[in-house]
């Protein structure tokens, strides 16, 4: 059982950054860089996919993204990482070409995503991976399950909790109580 964890790398949240002088974006290239760190969300759905790993759920677990952020993958327990690397900047439904494409080489039973990223707040890489793969998605998940070859995704909806049974391959994207990622 192998679980793929995509992974972004973000302005660390403890930053406090600025719109360029002509409204066009943020001001995050400037000298010295601003610090980046892995989306907090993303650090969530790495610490769940480990745990999985640990109850002896799953055989590895594999981080996609920027090799700074791999490497803090790795730390909290990912066996290993994939780094894909390019000077464009993407949108989300370019990352989720460039993960189907991964995703289709590597053969997981199971991928996480964090809910959303802590830049853009956009939360349609996952969804958007998902759907061009045609996979079973749980969005918000707040607790995961692998049960009977059936991904178990539990969510905060308006109306309670609502709990769903996806047929593998399938995807997650974790909610902040989902798990408290280690810190390494």
């Amino acid at each position: 059982m192998k679980v793929l964890v995509a992974v972004k790398r973000v302005v660390d949240y403890n930053v406090k950054v600025h719109a360029l002088p002509d409204g066009s974006g943020l001001d995050i290239d400037k000298k010295p860089m601003v610090k980046r760190s892995m989306n907090p969300f993303d650090e969530i759905a790495v610490e769940a996919s480990v745990q999985l790993k640990e109850a002896g759920k799953a055989d590895e677990v594999v981080a996609v993204k920027a090799v700074d952020t791999l490497r803090v993958a790795l730390a909290m327990g990912a066996d290993r990482g994939i780094h894909v690397k390019t000077d464009a900047a993407l949108e989300p439904l370019a990352v989720a070409r460039i993960l189907a494409a991964v995703i289709g080489k590597e053969n997981p039973d199971v991928i996480a995503f964090g809910k959303q990223a802590i830049d853009d707040d956009a939360a349609q890489t996952g969804a958007m991976t998902t759907a061009l793969l045609d996979l079973p998605f749980g969005p918000n998940a707040d607790k995961i399950a692998l049960e009977d070859g059936a991904l178990v995704v539990s969510s905060q909806t308006g109306d309670g909790t609502e709990v769903r049974a996806l047929t593998l391959p399938a995807a997650f994207a974790a909610d902040l109580r989902l798990a408290e990622p280690r810190y390494v």
